[in-house]
């Protein structure tokens, strides 16, 4: 049972099980729990820079399997001031509690809440935060795994709070996606745009945009051209809920309210350096596919190059359509042109009659070509250190990462190589079913925004 106990500082939760915790003189805090005789919580190795992340257990406690109390909640905080929770308990109420206390210890203004919906209920969580953090502005949504401070996972909850004294942040809901239009969209930005500014009055610093979007929505891409079109010059950089790959509901939550078919729409000023960027592993082929037959409103093609979708589809790959699965169409991307680049337009299922769902806007006449990938683990890699070199070191990343790729990981074993990379840099985020990047919502693809040291920048 975990009690309070008074710092120099402020107060914190501990547990009584714990001992022989120690500090090294690299700033790494280990936790010894009884019986258990090795370290579980570590703070993230960090070079040189070693003392700006600091890791502690805070909330609640679960049993493990040798007989020993496994903390379930987990705090990270980074050199910008920004904290995290990662926590694996399904009680909403305790994880809203855990929100609020951090909330208050560093002055936070905002959070963004990612959760699996087989942990929480975004209703349950929605109403917890209501109670416990009722001055906290908050927006989140479901996801299809998690990017916590310890790399990949699944069944998790995050929350990232962000101090009022190096970020100021506004959001909206854009609700009702099937039916808005992009005047309402680019008129709802525009405001929100006032509100920002007034919100930092003289305080210098640059902006950037988030947008969370319901990830069956269908409107994507319509979506994500309105945002940027009203943005003008902020960039852009944002996630579609998941559901862990059951393609039934995703839930967005906005300051205590849940809804779907809506997007979130969040604009943060700082004066923490920062830069967006993204990274995908394919390259186009020779194999084309052309759409002869599709249901454009439901994002399903029927025929590729007038035969049945799958089938041709599997025939180019060199699979049996029979045995594909959603493993197979993420380890066999296909690709569209657009102004000289390609862009990934993932398949998201085979349905019974032989069609093809995609997860992106699909319709006829649309030519794809069979994409090949490349090496996952180096491409994310060297799209790491470019971003590196450019902010002169990377404090924290969030990251929006396409579940596609977390397949393909797996199926390719490098799952545990890209988990470890995004936790050697940092990564926090979620599993998409989409990624928005400036003007394009993608597929397969991961979506960045990387913060710098201040020092480094000046």
């Amino acid at each position: 049972m975990f009690k309070r106990r008074k710092t120099q500082h402020k107060y914190i939760s501990y547990c009584p099980q714990i001992e022989n915790a120690a500090r090294t003189r690299e700033g790494i805090l280990y936790f010894r729990i009884r019986p258990s005789p090795t370290p579980i919580a570590k703070a993230v190795s960090c070079g040189n820079n070693a003392r700006q992340v600091r890791r502690r257990c805070v909330g609640g406690t679960s049993r493990l399997a040798g007989g020993g109390v496994a903390l379930v909640c987990s705090r990270t905080s980074y050199a910008c001031g920004v904290s995290t929770l990662t926590s694996d308990d399904p009680d909403a109420d305790e994880f809203a509690r855990a929100i609020a206390d951090e909330a208050a210890a560093i002055d936070a203004g905002f959070a963004l809440v990612f959760f699996s919906q087989s942990l929480l209920d975004a209703h349950l969580l929605a109403a917890a935060l209501r109670l416990h953090a009722p001055s906290l502005a908050h927006a989140g949504c479901s996801t299809a795994g998690e990017i916590t401070p310890d790399g990949l996972t699944t069944s998790r909850a995050l929350a990232i709070l962000f101090p009022q004294r190096s970020f100021t942040v506004a959001s909206a809901v854009v609700r009702e996606l099937s039916s808005s239009g992009i005047d309402y969209v680019a008129a709802e930005v525009e405001q929100l745009r006032r509100t920002l500014y007034g919100l930092t009055g003289a305080r210098s610093g640059n902006v950037f945009a988030l947008c969370l979007i319901d990830g069956l929505s269908y409107a994507e891409e319509a979506v994500t051209s309105a945002l940027h079109w009203g943005l003008d010059d902020i960039p852009l950089i944002g996630g579609s809920a998941g559901d862990d790959l059951k393609f039934e509901t995703t839930t967005l939550i906005h300051d205590g309210q849940v809804d779907s078919d809506c997007a979130i729409v969040i604009l943060v000023a700082t004066d923490v350096p920062f830069h967006v960027f993204k990274t995908e592993n394919f390259v186009p082929t020779g194999d084309k596919l052309v759409v002869t037959a599709s249901d454009p409103e439901r994002r399903i093609v029927h025929e590729f190059n007038a035969c049945v979708a799958a089938e041709e589809f599997a025939a180019a790959v060199g699979i049996e359509h029979h045995a594909m699965t959603p493993q197979s169409f993420a380890s066999h991307p296909v690709v569209v042109k657009v102004g000289g680049e390609y862009y990934c337009r993932s398949i998201q299922k085979m349905n019974g009659d032989g069609s093809l769902s995609f997860y992106c806007a699909i319709d006829d006449g649309v030519v794809l070509s069979i994409a090949k990938p490349t090496g996952m683990v180096e491409s994310t890699r060297d799209a790491l250190m470019n971003v590196r070199e450019r902010l002169g070191g990377i404090d924290m990343i969030l990251g929006f990462d396409c579940v596609l790729r977390r397949l393909d990981a797996r199926n390719r074993q490098v799952f545990r190589d890209i988990s470890e990379l995004y936790r050697a840099n940092r990564v926090i985020g979620f599993g998409t079913y989409g990624e928005q990047y400036r003007s394009m919502h993608l597929n397969q693809t991961f979506t960045g925004i990387a913060f710098g040291q201040r020092e480094a920048a000046e």
